[in-house]
């Protein structure tokens, strides 16, 4: 059997309203929290990805070479989280569809691609339909889903993540360790602590 071919949307639509300005370019290690997440994409064995932007989208894109990774706008960006999950899935979905997709945010600075090629080796061992990242005592993004969630995914409205589905499934769902990935950045704060 082939291969399962696997997407990835990097959601990076919101307006980092707690930040004060695009937590996207927000920098760590000389490279914007965006940076990190293209790299960490591109240098998976994912066979597609997609950047969804948003709030800020003219002055983000100035920040990485737009030929780096495809990207595509979610003008309903402020409808919440969920309409850029499904902007990117519809994306993913349309020329050349995949099987699985790893949803990940902009804001995980230790999210690089050795984690994200374990959940696509975790799912081709296991062959569950959701494999998740466990961190602080509960599991969240990255998080990967088969074709099997897809019409749940594209269901989901508002500030409904992909944590939801996989709340109720957690029969079919695989746990990866992945202590680091509390680590998000939403305040000044967050970011000082990164750098230190």
């Amino acid at each position: 059997m082939s291969q399962p071919r696997t997407g990835i949307i990097i959601l990076a639509a919101g307006d980092s309203s707690r930040l004060g300005y695009p937590k996207q370019i927000a920098r760590y290690k000389d490279k914007t929290l965006l940076q990190l997440a293209i790299d960490a994409a591109n240098g998976s064995k994912a066979d597609k990805k997609v950047l969804v932007l948003g709030a800020f989208k003219d002055e983000i894109k100035k920040t990485f070479s737009g030929a780096s990774i495809p990207n595509i706008p979610n003008p309903n960006w402020e409808k919440g989280m969920a309409s850029t999950l499904v902007k990117g899935l519809e994306y993913l979905q349309k020329i050349d569809p995949v099987d699985q997709v790893i949803v990940m945010l902009c804001d995980q600075p230790f999210v690089d691609s050795k984690i994200l090629n374990k959940l696509i080796s975790i799912q081709a061992k296991t062959g569950k339909g959701i494999v998740a990242c466990e961190y602080s005592k509960t599991f969240g993004v990255p998080i990967l889903f088969g074709k099997d969630y897809f019409d749940k995914l594209v269901e989901l409205t508002g500030d409904e993540g992909a944590k939801k589905i996989a709340m109720a499934h957690q029969d079919d769902m695989e746990l990866v360790s992945f202590p680091k990935g509390k680590t998000d950045v939403d305040t000044e704060a967050d970011l000082r602590d990164l750098n230190l």
